[in-house]
């Protein structure tokens, strides 16, 4: 191969390289613009008077299950590990920071600065839970690797559902199984076994979700495209062809794990101090398939899409509730027909074929 032709394929590269970045950057802006946008109008809707009660409820639980979603995204659409304890990392840091935000309600009265320590608290405590399971874990592959992150859901609930915390004068207060401890006048119960946490303080808010999803981007993207999000993405693209080039799979894959799970014990805490009564059920199989779903359905390692379908998807049973009976039904068949179109290529070929023939049609006219 001459000089000239070795040249002109750099080149080639070059521009197919520049191209792919830009197609990133703008996916990237795409998504901060989707939160940007929304907040400012759901915020004028609340200043106005003109959001209805019901959604208004909705606006914290939207921006929790975003986030989960994203950092799941992580996990099965960026590392290809399918993964189906999100909830279980979710319990973990929503329970962690009702009992965080029941300890330092005496001494920290401001709310602020305490949901940002509880938060923090249900993130780090989510990571460390992430790190001691996926030692062992991320040893396996495939439907092994989900039918043993689905059991570490069902175990963080059961022991949830086992577990007693209370707090007064003298301190913490903890027992298993059975409560075997007395509370001082003026203490508090703040896990209560199968009753869950009680009389929680509500200080999450609309704005901490939106800022707590941007930061949830942020941590994403720049991962992705980083050298080590590179390195997940060739490790899951081809294992054995990774390792030959001395890519740490345990690591990269190590690390994708603990930064989905970190973000979902983040979500939890945001979702955790939403109520004032919270069981560990909520925290179940089918809240796990379910953030799966909108991982799913909004395209896997496509973070635009996920934020969407979740929004979608949570808002459309309750925009079908006038519907009574068929509400679920219809859901169904919505999610079907999603599903049906986003997986197949004949659509999608011509969606593109539309798109650009437009394009080359205004092109033309100017």
């Amino acid at each position: 191969m001459s000089k000239s032709e070795e040249g002109e394929n750099m080149n080639k590269l070059s521009r197919i390289f520049s191209r792919s970045g830009d197609k990133m950057k703008r996916g990237r802006l795409i998504s901060f613009m989707i939160v940007i946008i929304a907040y400012v109008i759901i915020e004028a809707l609340l200043k106005t008077g003109n959001l209805s009660s019901l959604f208004k409820s909705l606006l914290v639980p939207i921006t929790c299950y975003v986030v989960a979603s994203i950092g799941l995204n992580l996990n099965v659409g960026v590392s290809g590990e399918l993964n189906l304890g999100q909830a279980g990392f979710m319990s973990v840091g929503a329970f962690c920071a009702i009992c965080v935000s029941g300890c330092l309600a005496g001494s920290v009265t401001a709310a602020v600065p305490r949901l940002i320590i509880a938060i923090i608290c249900g993130a780090v405590l989510a990571a460390l839970f992430g790190f001691v399971i996926g030692i062992p874990v991320l040893k396996l592959q495939g439907d092994y690797l989900a039918i043993v992150t689905l059991a570490f859901g069902q175990i963080i609930k059961s022991i949830l559902m086992n577990t007693y915390i209370g707090f007064d004068t003298d301190g913490l207060h903890f027992d298993f199984v059975e409560c075997g401890f007395k509370l001082l006048p003026g203490g508090k119960m703040l896990l209560n076994g199968p009753m869950g946490a009680t009389g929680t303080q509500t200080i999450s808010n609309f704005t901490f979700g939106v800022i707590l999803i941007i930061i949830a981007l942020l941590v994403v993207y720049n991962l992705m495209f980083s050298r080590s999000g590179r390195a997940i993405m060739a490790a899951r693209d081809n294992r054995i062809a990774a390792e030959s080039v001395g890519i740490p799979i345990s690591r990269t894959k190590m690390l994708a794990f603990v930064t989905s799970a970190s973000l979902a014990g983040a979500a939890g805490a945001l979702y955790g101090l939403n109520y004032a009564t919270l069981v560990p059920n909520k925290f179940d199989f089918n809240t796990s398939i379910l953030i799966l779903v909108y991982v799913v359905l909004g395209g896997l390692g496509n973070m635009t899409g996920t934020i969407i379908s979740t929004v979608v998807l949570i808002l459309l049973p309750e925009l079908l509730r006038s519907l009574q009976d068929y509400r679920m039904l219809i859901y169904a068949v919505v999610l079907i027909l999603i599903m049906l179109v986003t997986n197949n290529e004949w659509l999608r070929n011509k969606w593109k074929a539309l798109i650009s023939g437009k394009a080359k049609g205004g092109a033309r006219s100017e």
